[in-house]
């Protein structure tokens, strides 16, 4: 009787020791698979940041350079062309012709007022119809871009993407912008406006006849405002980390900044 209680209790014991085993055994690879399943991807992080981090190759700095730059005309043309592109923006927008100016003081003087604002606005719509045809230029200077060109414009002034515009797309966007502004101001009345404006204006007695070319003077405004959004466009990429959507702008305008 002994026997078999004895032989009864180390049974249980090792029964009971093998089902402790078993727990801690099932325990340790729950514990495991939570520690798996919480813990922080480090590798991918590491991985994803590698590209966005050292020099750029000449390659890149010329992909991420056109890359901002398209980003940046498109916005800029964008904002530009939409109604009130340059009438709501006071950076751009156009007024009467600096030698014009007494033209419009003297027509609210006299109580037409109503027509000088009539001018005004003509002048700014035909600027933002025209501003529609500026896009596909600048993007074709950009495809024209050199290596060389892109890295002078990466580690260059603040504005010399704005620069590098001027000099290779000013003659261009004006032989594609006079035709396109003569009709819009047609189109939008400022042709007639302008010249009820100065006919009225030259009828007063002793003063200098103006005749201002209109349709110059709106292109060439035209294209300054263009060159001025351009240039608050290529600001932002320098300065302004948010506005480095892609890994390739990340890495480009960084080492830039590292240049700095």
């Amino acid at each position: 009787m002994k026997k078999n209680s004895i032989y009864l209790i180390a049974t249980c014991l090792i029964s009971l020791s093998s089902i402790e085993a078993q727990s801690q055994t099932k325990l340790g690879n729950i514990l495991k698979k939570v520690t798996a399943a919480t813990k922080p991807a480090t590798s991918n992080k590491s991985n994803t940041l590698t590209g966005t981090s050292g020099t750029p190759s000449t390659s890149e700095i010329g992909l991420g350079i056109k890359e901002a730059l398209e980003l940046g005309i498109g916005r800029g043309a964008d904002l530009l062309s939409a109604k009130d592109g340059f009438m709501g923006n006071a950076a751009v927008k156009i007024l009467f012709p600096p030698e014009a100016e007494k033209v419009e003081k003297t027509l609210r003087s006299i109580g037409l007022g109503s027509l000088a604002d009539n001018v005004v606005l003509s002048l700014n719509r035909a600027a933002e119809d025209a501003a529609k045809e500026a896009k596909p230029i600048f993007v074709s200077a950009i495809k024209q871009m050199t290596i060389a060109d892109a890295t002078n414009i990466l580690l260059g002034q603040q504005d010399a993407a704005t620069n590098y515009f001027k000099r290779v797309t000013t003659s261009q966007l004006m032989e594609k912008f006079q035709p396109v502004i003569t009709s819009s101001l047609s189109k939008v009345g400022a042709a007639k406006y302008w010249g009820d404006a100065t006919k009225q204006y030259n009828k007063i007695p002793m003063v200098k006849p103006v005749n201002t070319d209109l349709s110059n003077y709106v292109a060439q405004k035209a294209i300054d405002g263009m060159f001025i959004q351009v240039a608050q466009e290529e600001l932002k990429i320098r300065d302004n980390l948010g506005a480095r959507s892609t890994p390739i702008l990340q890495k480009v305008f960084g080492y830039a900044d590292q240049k700095k």
